[in-house]
């Protein structure tokens, strides 16, 4: 457990590091973003300049406030991931929104203490928001104003508003069929919203998201960010989250979760 002290510190930093990230994505936005395509003949995998350049710019922040620090970044890879303090980065996630000109992609920031993710961040400079999440609780900072956040109790699954990414891309044969029970139960589904729909169950304004094959940076900083607002994150078995992605839901109210998991189990990888 962190002292008081050291984690407003960290939070304090977070703050300074989204501010970095922001400073060089923003001029990129709806421009010229330098798109590239690291993919396969059958699968386009876009990064652009703001990727690169958001990344870089988080790096050299912890490098000169906090070197003893490692850092797991999805564009420029790993240092010291057994440091004591790690911080998990996906400077922009969503990037294909980010090239559509849609305002739904987001910079995720992780910091993991002794191998455990204890403060988060999940960042949409563009609509002027950050939720920030850690044991003490979670918030949104936007256009001047500071707001606690909380999910909203939701026990039943035809009652609640559910997302994920693209279903059709990002889930295997027996993994879509999982989504679609659970889609046809819920009330209302959101597609296409990548992280930020993360950001929305910490608010209270959706219930569940419902996503696999994520890496440790497409879901670290929605780990402290959901529990501090009175969520959980777990597999698609109800196990906690561990450092590798996988298959996750993210939901506001455990009792819908668990409805959820009656399909979704029996698609969960061992």
């Amino acid at each position: 457990m962190l002292a008081p002290d050291r984690l407003a510190a960290l939070d304090s930093f977070l703050i300074d590091l989204n501010r970095a990230s922001a400073a060089a994505i923003a001029p990129l936005f709806r421009a010229d973003h330098g798109l590239e395509d690291k993919g396969t003949a059958t699968w386009f995998d876009p990064v652009t300049a703001a990727d690169k350049g958001a990344e870089a710019a988080i790096r050299k922040l912890i490098t000169e406030r906090y070197p003893e620090h490692g850092v797991i970044g999805e564009e420029y890879g790993e240092d010291r991931p057994d440091a004591e303090f790690v911080w998990v980065l996906d400077p922009v996630d969503g990037t294909r929104a980010f090239i559509a000109g849609l305002p739904v992609w987001t910079t995720l920031i992780a910091l993991r203490h002794n191998g455990r993710p204890v403060l988060g961040s999940i960042g949409q400079p563009y609509i002027g928001e950050l939720y920030i999440g850690h044991a003490g609780g979670s918030r949104l900072l936007a256009r001047g104003t500071e707001k606690a956040l909380k999910v909203r109790a939701c026990p039943k699954l035809t009652d609640a508003i559910i997302a994920t990414t693209d279903p059709e891309a990002c889930f295997n044969g027996a993994e879509l069929g999982a989504w679609t029970q659970v889609r046809a139960a819920a009330k209302l589904a959101r597609l296409g919203c990548d992280a930020y729909a993360y950001a929305m169950v910490a608010a209270g304004t959706m219930d569940m998201v419902i996503e696999a094959g994520l890496k440790s940076w497409d879901i670290e900083s929605a780990i402290p960010l959901i529990e501090g607002a009175g969520g959980v994150v777990t597999d698609w078995r109800g196990n906690p989250v561990g450092q590798h992605g996988g298959q996750i839901v993210i939901a506001g109210d455990r009792a819908c979760l668990d409805e959820a998991l009656v399909a979704l189990t029996r698609s969960a990888n061992n």
